[in-house]
């Protein structure tokens, strides 16, 4: 964790401002040709998946032209999003609560504008034979994992509500290793994604127990993905900001109501992914997107914290984190 922040707070030093100088321009006017958008920049977490269909749906149906903005959707690279975004490299990334949680309290100037999805949908997935039904049957298996500390800090935690002992998990880094590969391999679970890995196994006809943190803990039922950008970027472009933001909620409302034409926004900017899967995996994620929020991208303030709170007692941060910082919904339309 600590060699990560570092490189962040490194691209930090030697890209100084970034592109957050840039005087944002007004919203596009009419007869507005297309060199006149302001060019902005988002970067991903990750390969595209359904946790970002609003993006392409909001730059298919021009909704971000609408606000006078030409938005390029760029992959990570070996940098990764945070550092990008952190740094200026790109205006706005794909982030987590827990990432974002982290960088602040090195003092890296991340900033959450809006919640992708309402509710915490991951959860610890395992082959329906190996019988692993709660967090006590964690005991005694193999947990494959990417080798963050956060990873073995939940397993504990959830583990001690059921009286069982996280030294019980063997703990190993399953590097490239999907999870349907992994699990024929070497190990026995793994932290997994229903909305994709877990539909991908429904069209498999492989059979999954899902054990969800948010099933054990209100503290676990965090932010991930969101949509965040920097400091300068608030405090230079905040109209810029604001055009995004709205742009990108009415990207995520369109996927709400209308999920297979979104999916298939999402299949012709990123071809290569499977048909079957986007289109399943939409279905299931639009409800979650806005759920019992009042509005799309909505966070509160408890949510934040609370997350915060259980990584400090964790030993997760140097630092208690000043929630109210972290995030904003100034942006988000009303």
């Amino acid at each position: 964790m600590k060699k990560w922040l570092a490189i962040i707070c490194s691209t930090l030093l030697l890209a100084g401002c970034g592109n957050n100088n840039d005087e944002a321009k007004p919203a596009k006017d009419e007869g507005q040709t297309k060199d006149e958008l302001k060019k902005v920049s988002v970067v991903l977490d990750w390969t595209p998946n359904t946790n970002h269909t609003g993006l392409y749906v909001a730059k298919d149906k021009g909704f971000f032209e609408e606000e006078g903005l030409d938005v390029e959707i760029i992959m990570p690279g070996e940098a990764g999003a945070d550092q990008l975004t952190a740094s200026g490299k790109a205006d706005f990334g794909v982030s987590y609560q827990e990432s974002i949680t982290q960088a602040r309290v090195q003092g890296v100037p991340l900033v959450s504008v809006a919640a992708v999805i309402q509710h915490n949908t991951s959860g610890f997935a395992s082959p329906e034979e190996k019988k692993i039904l709660s967090p006590k049957d964690f005991a005694g298996k193999t947990y494959g994992g990417w080798g963050s500390p956060v990873e073995q800090s939940v397993l504990d935690s959830l583990m001690k509500i059921e009286k069982a002992n996280v030294e019980d998990v063997s703990i190993v880094n399953m590097g490239d290793a999907d999870f349907f590969t992994a699990v024929k391999r070497d190990i026995d679970f793994a932290w997994i994604y229903y909305g994709w890995t877990g539909i991908e196994a429904e069209l498999r006809g492989e059979k999954i127990n899902m054990v969800y943190l948010t099933d054990y803990s209100k503290k676990l039922d965090y932010y991930t993905p969101v949509l965040a950008t920097n400091e300068k970027m608030i405090e230079n472009n905040p109209e810029t900001v604001k055009a995004f933001v709205k742009a990108v909620s009415k990207g995520y409302q369109f996927t709400i109501d209308n999920p297979q034409e979104a999916a298939d926004i999402l299949l012709k900017a990123a071809p290569d992914l499977d048909e079957e899967l986007v289109k399943k995996s939409q279905e299931w994620l639009a409800p979650y997107y806005q759920d019992d929020a009042p509005r799309w991208g909505e966070q509160k303030l408890e949510v934040w914290k609370n997350y915060a709170d259980w990584m400090f007692e964790n030993n997760l941060l140097d630092k208690e984190l000043e929630a109210e910082k972290a995030f904003t919904n100034e942006f988000l339309p009303e």
